[in-house]
């Protein structure tokens, strides 16, 4: 072996190795010391190297100086020529990391899984060969240098770094360790894991999220003069870990998580703290091939990292420490990363589902069903809504609008128009009004707080329905022959914009006709203009209608189908779809009267109700029907100065209104037992399926449903 000193006065030893050293490959760099003709310069390989893989076959040997050249420069000796013949003057030998041997530097190639690549001489600290009880020397192992380690962990990280979500990030860490750095890891996380700054409250509980080791079997690469198809079995290094662990104050596990840094498995601290991780039962290789190493948060340990190599490859080495503390550095970055995502995905969603309808009303007379996509799955809010409200009188209003943008500053803004519609159809105000309202709180909110929006109320007993816009695509209607329109509504400006007025229509409403309202992300992308969108969206649904022939699509399916009509570059915006088909309620099934508010107004409505009954075959419901009918009848005439109307209506249930030009809505209270009154409402509250008042325009609505007979209360 040859001695050179090095740059802090101490001898280096380099090991001489049988095997010849490979040809330099482009793009690494060898700092190469003088060395005795006759002699080999030692090799390490690469982070992973299997053991026996003495890496590729020796490079043959250059041809000798012939005799009356020059004497080669230190430079070509650093390439390998031939040494000056004796006598020759020996140039000067450069200190390992100084000018010359920088200058005097080889490019070489990138190293890969398990391939052996030169080792840099002179870089690093000196590693004394290992030997003893793990059989002297490593065999294909003669330590890996600084510069590997770098462009290792560089690697290792980006590719940890790559990852989005906790499994990515895991499974990234796994895939860059095994087998480069390790032979198995087992990586614990803690359960559930903490979100910014929350106080988990309880122990402290690792939950075995991912285990990776080296393939059942290798081929056998300890002798190369071996049958390839010879197998060596692999031990299971992480078969039989415990999968969850509960860490005790106090205990051996959490003193090493709070050290934060690696330790090896055969140290004091790791010897009592891995039966506590990994169970009694788990057998660990000894002798520096275990790291545990915590991985600690930005605030927070969140768990454990065990990085094991088998018996018969080389031990780790004091850098490896390093090493396993950037990879649980940045795998506890990425995790807090990806936790911290994740909690955001839930919030948007969160926020996104209880802005609009859990389900939608079926209300009597019509089928409604909806559809909402994001404009893409990582921006799962936006400004789009739908919604469903029910009506006095069995009517329903129909709402689909569109905020401009698809941040949560969007949907913050559609909840307030969408609660603002909520609150202003339960006034029962017309729908051109209603948008009137919504433009006056858009600009409220903002200056450029603007919408579009759609408001439609259908009415099933008169089968009709008016509609008003507000800068909104036009509904389609689609009616039960397969004939489908774009109805004429007056589009009016947009929401938001101020001082422009509203206009409503009034339009008929065909049972087994269906009503479909859209948001411009349906028919409006980058390829193609809105107006094209809508007469594809048209185009779409008579081919559809032709699949049934003259009974009308099912409503969910064609839904589905009007979604089938978006191609791979049509989801950029938000897309809201609300259908309805309107079934009515059949002339036959509704009683009508006007009458006029005087005292003997209870016993005529009572009669009415009993003649409509006996029409209906509904004998058996005639005394509740009477008697509270008489209870909310004498409560409006007492009070009303214009003719009350009620009417009754036969669907599923018999429901009963009775309506007058009074505002104030009744209230249910106990009556004391001298009192004379205010015991009406409280017979309702008990006979009745249900109850309630509407406020209208024009004064409210009192109705009472009692259930038919053969069916459930």
């Amino acid at each position: 072996m040859t001695e050179h000193p090095n740059s802090h006065g101490r001898q280096r030893t380099a090991q001489v190795r049988q095997s010849a050293v490979p040809a330099p490959e482009p793009g690494r760099a060898r700092a190469v010391a003088d060395e005795p003709e006759g002699t080999r310069r030692a090799e390490s390989p690469a982070l992973g190297r299997l053991p026996g893989h003495d890496g590729p076959e020796p490079a043959p040997p250059r041809p000798a100086r012939e005799p009356g050249a020059p004497a080669a420069a230190p430079r070509a000796r650093a390439r390998g020529e031939a040494h000056p013949e004796p006598g020759a003057p020996r140039p000067a030998v450069p200190r390992p990391g100084g000018p010359e041997a920088a200058r005097g530097a080889a490019a070489q190639g990138g190293t890969d899984r398990g391939t052996a690549v030169p080792d840099i001489v002179g870089d690093g600290p000196e590693r004394p060969a290992s030997g003893g009880a793990d059989g002297g020397a490593d065999k294909g192992h003669a330590g890996t240098t600084g510069g590997e380690r770098l462009r290792f962990v560089g690697a290792a990280t980006r590719r940890i770094a790559r990852g989005i979500d906790l499994d990515e990030i895991v499974l990234g860490l796994c895939r860059a360790t095994v087998p480069t750095f390790a032979d198995a890891i087992l990586v614990y996380l803690r359960d559930p894991l903490p979100v910014g700054d929350e106080r988990p409250v309880g122990p402290v509980v690792l939950r075995l999220r991912r285990t990776d080791q080296l393939p059942e079997h290798v081929r056998g690469l300890e002798d190369p003069d071996a049958p390839q198809d010879r197998a060596e079995p692999v031990p299971d290094l992480a078969g039989g870990a415990a999968e969850r662990c509960e860490v005790r104050i106090g205990g051996p596990l959490a003193e090493v998580l709070r050290g934060v840094r690696p330790v090896f498995g055969d140290s004091s601290a790791a010897r009592a703290a891995l039966p506590e991780l990994l169970g009694d039962e788990q057998d660990v290789p000894d002798r520096h091939r275990t790291i545990l190493a915590p991985l600690r948060g930005r605030r927070r340990v969140i768990g454990a990292a065990v990085f094991i190599r088998r018996a018969d490859r080389a031990a780790f080495e004091g850098d490896d420490l390093l090493v396993a503390a950037q990879l649980a550095t940045h795998t506890a970055l990425g995790v807090d990363k990806a936790v911290l995502y994740g909690r955001e995905v839930y919030i948007a969603d969160e926020l996104q589902r209880t802005m609009l309808p859990d389900s939608l009303p079926q209300p009597t007379g019509v089928r409604l069903a909806s559809r909402y996509l994001p404009a893409a799955e990582t921006a799962r809010v936006g400004g789009d809504w739908y919604d469903a409200i029910p009506l006095p009188g069995n009517r329903v209003a129909l709402v689909v609008g569109d905020v401009m943008g698809h941040s949560m500053t969007s949907a913050a803004i559609m909840g307030q128009l969408r609660t603002t519609a909520q609150t202003l159809a339960g006034l029962d105000l017309p729908p051109a009004e209603v948008l009137h309202h919504l433009d006056e709180q858009a600009q409220r909110l903002g200056s450029d707080r603007m919408a579009t929006c759609l408001y439609a109320v259908y009415d099933p007993v008169a089968h009709r329905i008016v509609i008003a816009n507000a800068g909104h695509p036009p509904p389609i209607l689609l009616h039960r022959g397969g004939r489908a329109e774009v109805l004429r509504v007056p589009p009016g400006a947009p929401i938001g914009v101020g001082g422009v007025d509203f206009e409503a229509v009034e339009l008929d409403a065909p049972a087994g006709a269906t009503l479909l309202l859209y948001t411009d992300g349906l028919v409006e992308s980058r390829i193609r203009d809105v107006w094209t969108g809508i007469e594809q969206l048209r185009e779409r649904l008579i081919d559809t209608a032709r699949l049934t022939g003259p009974n009308p699509p099912p409503l969910e399916p064609l839904c589905d189908e009007v979604l089938g009509m978006l191609g791979p570059g049509d989801r950029d915006d938000d897309i809201a779809l609300l259908a309805a088909r309107f079934e009515g309620i059949a002339p036959s099934d509704v009683a009508y009267w006007f009458l006029d508010p005087r005292p003997q107004t209870a016993g005529q409505a009572r009669r009415l109700a009993r003649r409509a009954l006996t029409r209906w075959g509904l004998e058996e419901l005639t005394d509740s029907v009477e008697l509270l009918v008489s209870e909310v009848i004498t409560n409006a005439v007492r009070y009303a100065e214009r003719p009350v109307t009620l009417r009754l209506l036969r669907t599923d249930v018999l429901r009963c209104e009775v309506g007058d030009d009074v505002p104030q809505l009744p209230r249910l209270r106990q009556a004391r037992p001298s009192d004379e009154g205010g015991r009406g409402l409280y017979l309702v509250n008990r006979l009745a399926r249900r109850w309630g008042a509407t406020r209208l325009s024009t004064g409210k609505v009192v109705w009472f449903e009692l259930a038919l007979p053969g069916h459930a209360r």
